[in-house]
């Protein structure tokens, strides 16, 4: 096991999905070696509930099937399935900055994330936004967030905004940075020689020349010009509704949209089980899962691991080939 790269696996909520998804992935052979940043009995209780043999290992040691290595983050009550409690909201964040700080120090090659609860770490007096911006503090960089799955590559020019603060936030100046971010990684991390990238409209019909909107004319149709003339290969501003057409999804390796609900669901309708959600320009690997904490589900055996063992494969492809500066 000693070749394969050593990963973090942060699991989020811990009482939601993410760790019994943790103790199912620890199953079966995987293609990294996991280093479990996460409170042990809360893992333990998973694979009770499920009915799967866990064995806890030291954070040295290598875990076979059936086991995990362990940065041990205690929760401060312990957890019930399915009840998120705002007072384990700090050994949420402490896990993902430990293993933020491992990454970073080179102790571990990459970090994969389970889904976290936004509003009850929030209501556990700490304020926070997504572990995107979480990471992209303690890197110091400037990152993007893209989701992919076998079909498609979505990167995004503004993330978790409200629809009416969308138009002002698309600005020059962000989507020079964007585009870079993106064509960097896809360079450098996914090995693509020259990416080809399909750059939405804000507005419908792309602006329909001026008549419903000016974005593209004033704003995105420059900087792919000023792009284009720096060699990459850029097509847009093009209608969002036509641009995803599945006989076209060859003649691209990634689409670049303005909003949040502009390229995710079709991203997500092609494949929701298989997505998972990457943040480039970190000079780690970072993939997370492309789902919520479910918990509904939680405890019950009914989860899907599907994303997480996907993004376990693709942090460990991404670590082999990882650059250790920002974009």
């Amino acid at each position: 096991m000693s070749g394969l790269p050593r990963l973090a696996l942060v699991p989020g909520e811990p009482a939601g999905v993410g760790p019994e998804l943790c103790v199912r992935l620890a199953q079966s052979p995987l293609p990294a070696r996991l280093l479990a940043y996460a409170d042990g009995d809360t893992l333990l209780a998973a694979a009770q509930a499920l009915g799967l043999p866990l064995r806890l290992r030291e954070a040295d040691e290598d875990a076979g099937p059936g086991e995990l290595a362990l940065v041990e983050h205690r929760n401060a009550v312990p957890v019930r399935f399915g009840e998120a409690t705002p007072a384990n909201a700090a050994a949420v964040i402490g896990a993902l900055r430990a293993a933020a700080a491992d990454a970073l120090a080179g102790r571990v090659q990459g970090l994969v994330t389970g889904p976290v609860h936004k509003a009850t770490i929030n209501r556990g007096g700490i304020a926070f936004t997504g572990v995107t911006e979480l990471l992209a503090e303690a890197a110091s960089c400037e990152v993007v967030m893209m989701l992919a799955n076998p079909q498609l590559r979505v990167a995004l020019a503004t993330t978790h905004l409200p629809l009416r603060a969308v138009p002002e936030a698309i600005t020059q100046a962000g989507l020079l940075r964007v585009l870079r971010i993106t064509q960097r990684a896809l360079r450098e991390q996914f090995g693509i020689a020259q990416p080809r990238l399909r750059v939405l409209g804000l507005n419908p019909h792309a602006g329909e020349s001026g008549e419903l909107g000016r974005e593209e004319i004033e704003i995105i149709a420059p900087v792919l010009d000023l792009l284009r003339a720096e060699g990459f290969t850029l097509e847009g501003p093009l209608p969002a509704d036509t641009a995803f057409l599945p006989q076209q999804r060859g003649d691209f390796d990634a689409v670049v949209a303005m909003y949040h609900d502009q390229g995710l669901p079709v991203l997500k309708a092609s494949g929701f089980e298989d997505a998972v959600n990457i943040t480039l320009g970190l000079p780690f690997p970072r993939v997370a899962v492309d789902h919520g904490t479910a918990l509904a589900l939680a405890g019950r055996g009914l989860a899907d691991p599907s994303s997480l063992r996907h993004a376990v494969a693709l942090c460990a492809e991404l670590a082999r080939r990882r650059t250790r500066t920002c974009a």
